[in-house]
């Protein structure tokens, strides 16, 4: 069958992309379990970063001087270049040893670090963020990428399950670790408690890491990297500007770059579609020729959507409504995070004896359940309703994670993981922004709205926060048809495990 006459739904590994195709190994080296072991950490190290800047803000606005607007840069910067690289992962992973791409991540996260400590000033605050997410754009494909290639077909849940801590538990204890830091000590230590530990997973693998992938070679396509760019560049920077169109005053870059972020992110599909027939694509979108990584990227974006439009919502309603400090509102999302994380290895095991619809059911469900569970809070609500939705939540996400993952990437053919990896990857913070502006534009429409109406802070704020968890309730329902879709793959039939 020709690359032209494929069928586009199947769930048979799609052909497979330029470079060696690895095959699944038996059991894993002592250098393999290293390798996925020093990853697995300087991975949830970066990722941990990301959220930190949130509960941080107000600190940061009074030591630089600086306005909430211009504060938010140092997220949407982060965002922005997490976007633009990840894409270019798909390729580069390809064309470099894993050795090279781990040094280069944690290179660029730990000088990216040192500049945020040592900044005098917003500006090289901002551009040491920048460093810091080029890093982190590598870490996480080249993790899911390492991971397919030296972990047995069989055991692949559970090191999976490991991946999902890193991916849901770290974004949660971000604020947790700000809230902590800043109570104690300026917000400089936000960066500089990191650094050792950064250093000391660079040095590690510089001097224990080997290479378990063989690269290829080919030339790189410029202007699938200037699309890629502009394309989701355009697309995470408009829809975290989104929510000032509710208050009317919407600046013309935010429509300017959702409108060329759209115009971009079609003509580098058409190219990738015409690249792939040669092999020479940046990102190769026959992973899609897949229904059960279709359907599993499909969910994935809507629980990162659920996951990062309900951290934005928390402190703001637990700040602003109930009235809580930085450091209550920091401790208020720890249960959720340490419960995902305890429960991850036995999702793994779960998926390598039953396989991925049992845990995706219930876990599409509990999500749901605990936004709509969330729409109840209202001005006089307790704390612990707050923790009690939060922590079903996260028992819910721990639930899909694992079995997102290992399915999507599972149901490709292995000369395929770098780029199904990017697509993970790149879904994953595009649907963090998209998730983001659903659930600010709807609370600050809400919340305007209830202010001219002549309701005081408090009022409003609850108003807006119930309407955003209103939306994401309705949203979160349709993840739970879609989790049907996804299925094991051939080479990922359940397998019964030891124990």
């Amino acid at each position: 069958m020709t690359d032209a006459t494929r069928p586009l739904t199947t769930d048979a590994p799609p052909p497979v992309a330029a470079g060696p195709a690895p095959v699944a190994p038996t059991s894993m080296t002592p250098a393999h379990r290293l390798a996925v072991g020093l990853l697995l950490t300087s991975t949830f190290i970066v990722i941990l970063n990301e959220t930190t800047m949130g509960v941080a803000l107000p600190s940061l606005m009074d030591s630089l001087g600086i306005t909430a607007a211009t504060g938010q840069w140092l997220t949407t910067g982060f965002l922005l270049t997490m976007a633009v690289v990840i894409p270019v992962t798909g390729f580069l992973l390809q064309r470099v040893t894993t050795r090279t791409a781990f040094l280069t991540a944690m290179g660029l996260f730990s000088a990216g670090t040192l500049v945020c400590a040592l900044a005098p000033g917003f500006e090289v605050l901002l551009v040491g963020r920048v460093v810091q997410a080029g890093g982190t754009a590598i870490m996480l494909p080249l993790l899911m990428t390492t991971v397919m290639t030296v972990t047995p077909v069989a055991g692949r849940g559970r090191t999976m399950g490991n991946i999902s801590v890193v991916i849901s538990v770290a974004p949660a204890l971000g604020p947790t670790l700000s809230g902590l830091v800043l109570s104690t000590l300026e917000w400089r230590w936000i960066f500089g408690l990191v650094l050792p530990i950064a250093l000391g997973s660079l040095v590690l693998g510089a001097l224990r890491l080997t290479d378990v992938t063989t690269p290829g070679t080919a030339r790189i396509d410029v202007l699938s990297v200037v699309l890629s760019a502009l394309g989701f560049g355009g697309l995470v920077f408009g829809l975290s500007h989104l929510g000032e169109a509710a208050t009317g005053t919407v600046h013309a870059s935010t429509v300017v770059a959702l409108v060329v972020g759209g115009a971009a992110l079609s003509l580098f599909v058409a190219r990738q579609l015409r690249l792939q027939r040669t092999d020479a694509a940046l990102l190769d979108l026959r992973t899609f020729r897949s229904r059960t990584f279709g359907s599993a990227v499909a969910t994935m974006a809507i629980m990162m959507m659920s996951l990062f439009g309900v951290i934005i919502m928390i402190p703001i309603y637990a700040q602003r409504v109930l009235g809580l400090d930085t450091l209550a509102t920091g401790l208020l999302l720890l249960p959720g995070g340490l419960v995902m994380g305890l429960l991850a290895p036995l999702v793994g095991r779960g998926y390598d004896r039953f396989g991925p619809r049992p845990l995706l059911v219930p876990g599409t469900v509990a999500v749901s359940a605990a936004v709509w569970g969330l729409t109840l809070l209202g001005e006089q609500s307790a704390p612990w309703m707050l923790v009690a939705a939060h922590m079903t939540m996260s028992v819910g996400l721990a639930l899909v994670f694992t079995p997102l993952f290992t399915s999507a990437l599972g149901s490709l053919a292995p000369g395929l993981y770098s780029h199904g990896s990017a697509m993970i990857g790149t879904v994953q913070q595009v649907g963090g922004a998209a998730g983001t502006a659903v659930f600010v534009t709807v609370l600050t429409a809400v919340s305007t709205s209830a202010t001219v109406g002549g309701a005081d802070l408090v009022a409003s704020t609850a108003a807006g926060t119930h309407a955003a968890f209103l939306v994401g309730g309705v949203l979160t329902l349709v993840a739970i048809p879609l989790a049907l879709g996804v299925r094991p793959a051939p080479a990922d039939a359940p397998a019964v495990v030891a124990h």
